[in-house]
């Protein structure tokens, strides 16, 4: 699986800092589901120019996976923030 490097973390604190409470927000449904958009942008284009590579493409699913119980757990909970982050973040079903 894919593991940042130090521009990795402070992308990650960016990240935090804009979806979440802070930028030590780690665990909000909005913060980790702006994380794994994130992952997931930057392994499609890897899993594109490497079409081989099978162990990224399964963690590629495995993360879009997540990134899918969390919103289905959003919506379920607060339809107002789910439909929030779903546009801030340009994703649709």
């Amino acid at each position: 699986m894919h593991t940042f490097s130090r521009h990795g973390s402070e992308k990650k604190q960016e990240i935090f800092a804009k979806y979440g409470k802070s930028n030590k927000d780690t665990g909000s449904p909005e913060s980790q589901v702006a994380l794994f958009s994130y992952r997931i942008a930057h392994l499609t284009e890897h899993v594109k120019k490497n079409k081989k590579d099978v162990v990224t493409r399964r963690s590629l699913l495995r993360l879009v996976g997540k990134r899918r119980q969390i919103l289905d757990y959003l919506q379920a909970m607060d339809i107002e923030r789910y439909r929030k982050i779903v546009k801030e973040l340009g994703l649709r079903r």
